[in-house]
């Protein structure tokens, strides 16, 4: 089991989460088995870009932690996801955020996520489809819940993907 932060801001943000969502489905080593709803939220880390949509996804694979990285990133590139900006507007984002219980941190990849505690956009829907998580001893329910207090531009809205 894994779980992934879906993200977009540029264009049809709904329409990259879905064909994301979709791929990642259709991969032969991936299922998605779980999907929450979007999440519309204010950028971070580079504020001077327009709102994104967020989803998070469980999903069940047999890739090592790396190549599901790859396929990630693959589906990134084919969705035509730019890297001009550090934390930049892009057609989608997609991080891993957990892997069964891997600690794994390197130059290309951290899991548990390096900033998973820290962004509502990642806490919110991640406790919604996933609400008993811990990570380092704190209950992903108990982060989402402050930071829904704290998050000025959350919208949430039902998500639907016909796979």
């Amino acid at each position: 089991m894994a779980y992934l932060s879906l993200g977009s801001n540029v264009g049809d943000r709904l329409a990259y989460l879905t064909q994301a969502t979709k791929l990642l489905d259709e991969h032969s080593d991936i299922t998605v088995v779980k999907i929450s709803s979007v999440y519309e939220t204010a950028a971070w880390g580079f504020e001077d870009q327009d709102d994104f949509y967020n989803i998070a996804l469980e999903i069940e694979t047999n890739l090592s932690p790396k190549c599901l990285l790859e396929v990630c990133q693959a589906i990134e590139d084919k969705l035509e996801r730019t890297r001009e900006i550090h934390w930049g507007p892009r057609t989608l984002d997609i991080d891993i955020l957990l892997y069964e219980g891997i600690e794994l941190e390197d130059e290309r990849l951290t899991i548990p996520h390096k900033y998973l505690l820290e962004r509502p956009f990642i806490t919110i829907p991640l406790a919604e489809i996933a609400p008993d998580i811990s990570i380092k001893d704190t209950d992903i329910l108990e982060v989402a819940v402050e930071h829904r207090k704290l998050e000025k531009k959350l919208l949430r809205m039902e998500f639907a993907v016909l796979m």
